[in-house]
């Protein structure tokens, strides 16, 4: 499993994060930067210059830190702070009654983006993924997202030269099951030592296709338990998506 490292420079690995931050989600303010990190204002502040200085971010007129010209690419920010900001507080709530690490995830066409993570305080657990991409079609929040898509939809995304699936007929059948029972599995799949368990947010293609997943460790799994894992899933994806309706419809 990909953990952060023992012995990991903590101011490089936060401004690492703010520069992620501002890259998939947008304009940050200095005080949103210091919460999210978890810092002063002072190191949020210092941090933030040298990203600037950089160019990894730049000021805008509103005084709010922005994407530098590294950053920037030809493309519109995806729309996921808020997408993050209604979610996290649920993503915390399924940790809390499973113990065990869970994830936001984006699909941006064959990619799965982490998001947000809830990290659990087990000594032997999965970790923070915020900000990492994996293919979407092994990933068990990106598989649970590609379930909601048509079969012809999901043709015309992998059936190409350049693709990472070499059988896509047998995609679509595997994206059907998976449809059908409600949940995704990454039995190491993605990692060696790791398996995920992942759902789908219904509603959330109108901006971002989005998805959960439950994380833990190989040795920690059991088939007898999946029911109640897919359970607290499943509850916690109509949560969000309930906010999310209610929030679009404010």
């Amino acid at each position: 499993m990909k953990n952060k490292p023992a012995y990991g420079i903590e101011s490089v690995d936060h401004a690492l994060h703010l520069a992620t931050i501002l890259q998939q989600e947008g304009p940050l303010r200095l005080t949103e930067a210091a919460e999210r990190l978890g810092v002063a204002r002072s190191t949020a502040h210092r941090l933030l210059a040298m990203l600037v200085y950089r160019d990894f971010a730049e000021q805008d007129e509103d005084r709010r830190y922005v994407a530098g010209s590294v950053l920037r690419k030809p493309t519109v920010a995806e729309p996921v702070a808020d997408l993050r900001r209604i979610a996290l507080p649920h993503l915390e709530n399924l940790t809390e009654r499973t113990r065990e690490s869970s994830n936001l995830i984006v699909v941006l066409g064959d990619q799965a983006r982490f998001v947000a993570t809830a990290e659990c305080d087990q000594v032997l657990r999965v970790g923070d993924r915020e900000g990492r991409m994996l293919p979407a079609h092994l990933a068990s929040g990106g598989r649970a997202v590609l379930a909601m898509l048509d079969a012809e939809a999901i043709r015309n995304l992998y059936g190409h030269a350049e693709s990472e699936v070499d059988d896509v007929e047998s995609l679509v059948r595997d994206l059907r099951r998976v449809r059908r029972q409600g949940f995704a599995l990454n039995d190491q799949r993605t990692e060696v030592g790791l398996t995920a368990i992942g759902c789908g947010i219904a509603g959330s293609a109108g901006a971002v296709p989005a998805g959960l997943s439950l994380a833990m460790p190989t040795a920690r799994f059991r088939r007898d338990r999946l029911p109640e894992w897919v359970g607290h899933l499943t509850a916690t994806a109509e949560n969000i998506a309930r906010d999310l309706e209610d929030a679009n419809n404010a």
